[in-house]
């Protein structure tokens, strides 16, 4: 079970962007992309059969795993996730630090 998942919120603990907050659009393998966080700018060519205009553009970056921690609102932190598994048989995400459920 992953600890991130898409759609998440997190917070951006080490780097450039420490203390950023976003959204997690995808990830991928042990990266993550976060949104309005890592910014970069890449040139692109047009592509006309993808109706794609070239020039610069400006979009996220991966950032890694170990970089961002998972936004506690009821703490206002980000705080590590451990797994627990319920009477019923499923698995849920926790908070470490609470033991309290992640919504997701």
């Amino acid at each position: 079970m992953n600890r991130i998942r898409k759609g998440d919120q997190v917070l951006v603990i080490t780097g450039k962007n420490k203390g950023q907050r976003g959204d997690v659009l995808r990830v991928a393998g042990d990266r993550v992309f976060v949104s309005n966080v890592n910014l970069v700018k890449r040139h692109t060519k047009p592509n006309p059969q993808a109706n794609q205009a070239g020039g610069i553009v400006e979009r996220e970056a991966s950032i890694h795993l170990s970089n961002v921690q998972l936004f506690n609102p009821a703490t206002n932190k980000g705080e590590r996730v451990g797994t627990k598994t319920l009477a019923d048989g499923r698995k849920v995400r926790v908070f470490r630090s609470s033991g309290e459920v992640v919504d997701a």
